[in-house]
Formats: structure tokens, C-alpha cells, sequence
């Protein structure tokens, strides 16, 4: 008699269904499909789909889909079908879509809930996180930039006197790591205040770091997975709370808070919270202020982190662009020692062209997904996108494409040159939180478009134009072995950044200085 139990025949068992799984799979794709129906990305494995290729090489998976399908396909993800609208068209489609038919909450809400907080951005309707970014606004005004650019030159001065892999007259330093400190300093000067940047010692900065692991691609399936990650994201969010809750204590406590403790020309962005209301009459509650800061802070660090690195690596790999910049400093500015101002940086039109140029290059985000709520037909084709599907944008497939960008593949900051980018005061919209332009028919869109276009957007620039300027006044930069070299991109991080350890050579332009 034959034992069906041993652990040979569990095997063979295991695997004979693994093949039949992958055999009725294959056939399903290979029957007749409405014409409605997008074409479906074929894939050998049920359920996970596309997701290797997809998760390793978003930009490539898409280049050869649509190779093969067009601009508009389907694929499989981790059971999802998530349907992908290219180019122009595709954003305008996806970005600009009406409330009542794409929802981005449902995508979005499981994954920065538990980072953000509850009844907050993505965790509440459309109508109240509009009325939040109205409230967030209020250090993004024009009088706040303007303040800020002397205190983010200051916190990267501070920190290359004290930052161990810039001691000397030269050295190597991990540009992504160091990037991600200046930029979490520097966000926390100008956006919450200098209350808030005292905070910012190693302890709080690693509750940051490990608040941040929250953003793990598989936190969008499951956030509740009790992962070592996602352990230590709960423990520091609790404590980041609890931080901020003191300050909004002190406020409340000291009833000559705002004349003590406000900067910044007067901008203080926890006493802003404290007195902002929902039109309905709601107040904030001290938990849903600590949560805003919290995002407020995440926000204004994390695509700078990733975008500013990504500059230092083409600069360390183009020197001459890096030289250009400095001398753009010194024959425009005539810098003499006093702090750089917001004026300054309209007299800087290359180092602004860097910027543009790396965040077409190295956008920090890939896709942009909505979940669909009512059937979609897709205008001039015989598509119907239909509630079972997410839709996605990419506007990397526009930034790289030579249709609208000649070599598009090359860092060339001169391209911007002579490109004169004009609003279109049709586009114009307002949301909730002031007017801006929608930006969908763009197809350059570091930022995003649509309502969920990022308000912050004019700092983040402002961040990095200041941070990059400071360096370069004071370092020279090449890669380490003096070729032209940049690290590949790691996209299984929600946020494209150089693949990590990413050195570069650095030495001070004034070594008495040291």
C-alpha cells in the first residue's frame, strides 16, 4: 500500500497544483477579452502578477508595456488590476478625474494612516483634507519663503562644521545619508520653527527614521502585518505624538506664547493650528495638530531628501556644471559673507535649471494611483475602466520622453536654457486651499497635478535651491574615482532614491576656513 502522506508525495502534490494554478491562469488570459477591457499584461504567476518586474523597474515594465499594448494596459498586482493611461493624455485623464468617479483615500489611506495619524489627510473625506492644506498654507506664504531661505542656509553651514565625514579639507562622504539629516533639519527650521528644530536631537531623529520605515511598499496590502518595521513604526509615531502634544501644552499654558515663542517673521505654525477652525465649526483637536506636524515635517523632508541627493551624484559627476553654479554665485550674488536671501535666488537661473533638470530626471514618485468609483469611459478609445480597477499615472514616462524632450535620458540642466514656462490661467483651480494651476496637461510634473497636486511644492524648490547653493560655495565635488558615474535608482522604497551607500569626494574650497 501506498502512503500518500510521506513528505515526496506532499511535494509532487504541492507542486502538481502549482502547475495547474499556473496552467488555468495562462488559459484565462488567453480567452477572448471584451473590447471595453483594456489588453492585460500577460503573467505567469496568479495573484502576484506583475509585481516583480513592476516592483524592480517601474519605468522599463511600462516602457516595454507599451511596446507592446499602447499607453493603456492592464496588469496584475498582488490581485489588484491596477489599469496604467500613459502620456499626457493618461495624466489628464487619471489626475484631473472628477471626486465622485476616482478616489485616491482608498489607495493611500492604509499606508499613511498609521504613519500620519488619524482623521487626517488620507484618513478622512476629500472636503476636510482640502481644508487642511488650507490651514498647512499658512507658512507656505509668500512673507514664509522669503524667511526661510537664511535659516536653511544656516542649518547646512551648522551642519557641515559638525558633521564627522566633513571634517578636514577633504574627504568622502554617503551623500543620501547626509542629505536625509540636512533636509530633516532644514524642514523642521522653516516649516514648524526653531521650538521644534531644538527637538530634532538623536533620539527624535531616530523616531523619525523608524516613523519613516512606515512607508514599506507591502504596508499598502497589509499595514496591521505585525513586522519588526512596522512595531517600531507604531512606537515612534506614539512618541512623535506625545512630542508634540508638549509643545501645544506649553502654547497653552503660557499665555504670552505667541509674542515668546514665535519666529520666523512671526509665523508659527502649531499657534496657526491652534486657532484654525472647519467650516462647519469644528475645531482641531491637540491630536489631529500633532498629526498635522508630523505630516507637515515628513512632507517638506522626504522628496527633498531623496531629490537633493540625486543632484549632489550629477554634480559630483559633472564637476564643470558644479563649477559653472559657483561662479554663478560669485558674479551674480558677489556673496561677501552675509546671509543668502530669497532675492538671491532669481539671480541664479542655472542652479534653478539643476533643480528642474533632476527632478525630471530622478522624480521622487513613479505612479500615482486612484481607485475607480463608477465606470470611466476613456475618451477617443473603446475602453471602459470599471470599478474593479486602480488607475495609475507615471509622470516619469512624460519627463523621459523624447517627444517633449530631446536625449531625454541626458542630465542637461542647459536644456531649461531657454524653455519659458507660462501658467495657463485656464487651467487655474481652486480646491479649497487658494488657486492654483491643475498642471494635468503638462508633462513635466515633479509635483503632481490635479487636486492631490503637492502644496508644497514652491518650498520644496526653494529648500533645494538653497541647500545646493551653500555646498557648492563651500565644496567641490567628483565621484570617487574622477568618472562620469551616478548610482542606479532603488525603487522598492516608496520614493525613488539612489540605490544606497552612495559616496561621493568632496573637498572645501577654502581650507583655511576648516
Amino acid at each position: 500500500m501506498i502512503n500518500l502522506n510521506t513528505p515526496t508525495h506532499n511535494v509532487a502534490y504541492v507542486i502538481a497544483t502549482l502547475i495547474l494554478t499556473i496552467a488555468i491562469n495562462v488559459l484565462w488570459q488567453l480567452l477572448p477579452r471584451r473590447k471595453s477591457e483594456p489588453p492585460l499584461v500577460f503573467h505567469w504567476i496568479p495573484f502576484v502578477g506583475s509585481a516583480i518586474s513592476y516592483g524592480l523597474n517601474p519605468f522599463e515594465f511600462f516602457t516595454n508595456c507599451r511596446k507592446h499594448h499602447g499607453d493603456i494596459f492592464t496588469f496584475v498586482l498582488f490581485g489588484k488590476k491596477i489599469t496604467v493611461y500613459l502620456g499626457v493624455e493618461g495624466n489628464e485623464f487619471i489626475l484631473n478625474g472628477k471626486l465622485r468617479d476616482v478616489n485616491a483615500e482608498d489607495i493611500y489611506g492604509a499606508l499613511t494612516t498609521p504613519v500620519f495619524g488619524k482623521d487626517i489627510i488620507y484618513d478622512c473625506p476629500n472636503e476636510k483634507l482640502m481644508e487642511q492644506k488650507k490651514f498647512v498654507k499658512f507658512g507656505l506664504t509668500q512673507k514664509a519663503l522669503e524667511s526661510y531661505v537664511p535659516l536653511i542656509e544656516q542649518e547646512v553651514l551648522e551642519y557641515i562644521k559638525a558633521y564627522p565625514s566633513f571634517k578636514g579639507s577633504s574627504g568622502i562622504v554617503d551623500i543620501p545619508a547626509a542629505m536625509a539629516e540636512i533636509t530633516l533639519f532644514t524642514a523642521s527650521r522653516a516649516l514648524q520653527g526653531a521650538e521644534v528644530r531644538k527637538k530634532l536631537t538623536a533620539e527624535f531623529a531616530d523616531l523619525y527614521h523608524d516613523l519613516d520605515l512606515g512607508f514599506q511598499p507591502i504596508n499598502f496590502l497589509m499595514p496591521w502585518a505585525p513586522l519588526p518595521q512596522n512595531r517600531r513604526r507604531d512606537v515612534a509615531h506614539a512618541k512623535m505624538t506625545e512630542t508634540y502634544l508638549e509643545l501645544i501644552n506649553n502654547r497653552r499654558a503660557d499665555k504670552k506664547s505667541k509674542e515668546a515663542s514665535a519666529d520666523t517673521d512671526g509665523t508659527d505654525m502649531i499657534l496657526n493650528l491652534m486657532g484654525s477652525i472647519y467650516k462647519d465649526g469644528q475645531v482641531l483637536s491637540d491630536e489631529n495638530i500633532a498629526h498635522l506636524m508630523i505630516t507637515l515635517l515628513m512632507a517638506g523632508q522626504h522628496s527633498s531628501s531623496s531629490s537633493s541627493a540625486w543632484i549632489m551624484l550629477r554634480l559630483a559627476s559633472r564637476p564643470d556644471i558644479a563649477e559653472e553654479l559657483y561662479h554663478e554665485q560669485v558674479n551674480n550674488i558677489h556673496y561677501t559673507g552675509q546671509p543668502l536671501q530669497y532675492s538671491d535666488l532669481s539671480k541664479l537661473p542655472l542652479l534653478q535649471n539643476v533643480v528642474k533638470e533632476t527632478l525630471r530626471v530622478h522624480s521622487s514618485i513613479h505612479s500615482l494611483m486612484r481607485k475607480v468609483k463608477n465606470p470611466l469611459p476613456v475618451p477617443n478609445t473603446e475602453y471602459v475602466i470599471t470599478p474593479d480597477k486602480v488607475l495609475l499615472a507615471s509622470p516619469i514616462m512624460t519627463h523621459l520622453n523624447e517627444e517633449y524632450f530631446t536625449n531625454p535620458l541626458a542630465w542637461d540642466p542647459h536644456r531649461w536654457d531657454n524653455i519659458v514656462e507660462v501658467e495657463n490661467k485656464e487651467d487655474m483651480v481652486d480646491y479649497g486651499y487658494g488657486a492654483m494651476s491643475k498642471g494635468t496637461k503638462s508633462p513635466y510634473l515633479p509635483f503632481g497635478a490635479g487636486r492631490h497636486r503637492c502644496i508644497g511644492e514652491k518650498f520644496a524648490f526653494l529648500n533645494l535651491v538653497t541647500i545646493v547653493s551653500t555646498l557648492v560655495r563651500n565644496f567641490k565635488f567628483t565621484t570617487i574615482d574622477g568618472k562620469s558615474w551616478v548610482p542606479p535608482t532603488d525603487y522598492t522604497s516608496m520614493f525613488s532614491r539612489p540605490v544606497q551607500p552612495a559616496s561621493i569626494r568632496w573637498e572645501r574650497r577654502f581650507p583655511e576656513s576648516s
